[in-house]
């Protein structure tokens, strides 16, 4: 299983004070320097934290996967189709919200999710959608050509560690295995921290777990470096 790492809030932390104090770029070479997969930054419409800048500029020195998420707006894709990441991550967005939600709308939005797929793919640039685990949802994703899915974990993180998050789990395991049987990898993501990935990390057939937020805060206390460490000793322990 690999563990990618989402830098957007180095530059959250950045944009506080307008400067380039902590620097992204230096970020981006400790995770790169790790054995982590690869390096995520979400493009939001509202550039709240990472900016255009910021793409272009870790695109140069990303030595591994590079994933891209974004909203499926024409501006963005635009941008996306000029950088060239490895994989782009399309995940739903609204200016109002802290942090992603909940997984996109396939069966509303799946003419245009298509159209962006197709435009990415004839650029060979590889399509994860951000869902729920939900097998009507899974099953659209394959149909309109996505090479993979990106399981929303937030629920199951909220309901963690109550005794409450069975059903969710399940659900995870079930959209896992359906999304596999359809030729499609499979990563998750959201809210997962030291306390509530092991349970995610020992489901077979996830490919890559989307970690951010945590990381960073462990990182202001034992560093970036770390932490990261300390995320990638725990996922590889749960697959024993």
């Amino acid at each position: 299983m690999e563990l990618n790492i989402n830098i957007d809030h180095v530059a959250t932390l950045r944009n506080a004070r307008g400067g380039n104090d902590p620097d992204l770029l230096r970020a981006a070479e400790i995770v790169l320097a790790t054995d982590s997969a690869g390096i995520v930054i979400h493009l939001r419409e509202d550039r709240r934290h990472i900016k255009d800048a910021d793409v272009y500029a870790i695109r140069k020195i990303c030595n591994k996967k590079l994933d891209l998420e974004m909203a499926n707006a024409p501006e963005i894709v635009d941008i996306a189709l000029n950088v060239m990441p490895d994989l782009i991550t399309l995940v739903p967005e609204k200016r109002e919200e802290l942090t992603t939600e909940g997984g996109l709308n396939i069966q509303k939005y799946a003419t245009e999710l298509e159209k962006t797929i197709n435009r990415m793919h004839a650029q060979n640039i590889k399509v994860s959608l951000f869902v729920e685990p939900e097998e009507a949802t899974i099953n659209l994703c394959h149909k309109i050509g996505a090479d993979m899915v990106e399981l929303h974990t937030g629920k199951y993180a909220n309901l963690c560690p109550a005794n409450q998050f069975a059903n969710e789990l399940s659900a995870i395991k079930s959209a896992t295995a359906q999304a596999k049987s359809l030729g499609m990898r499979v990563a998750a993501g959201h809210g997962l921290n030291l306390e509530n990935t092991k349970e995610i990390a020992s489901i077979t057939g996830i490919d890559e777990v989307s970690i951010g937020h945590s990381i960073i805060a462990r990182a202001v206390f034992i560093g970036l470096q770390a932490a990261i460490n300390e995320m990638l000793e725990l996922i590889q322990r749960s697959k024993l």
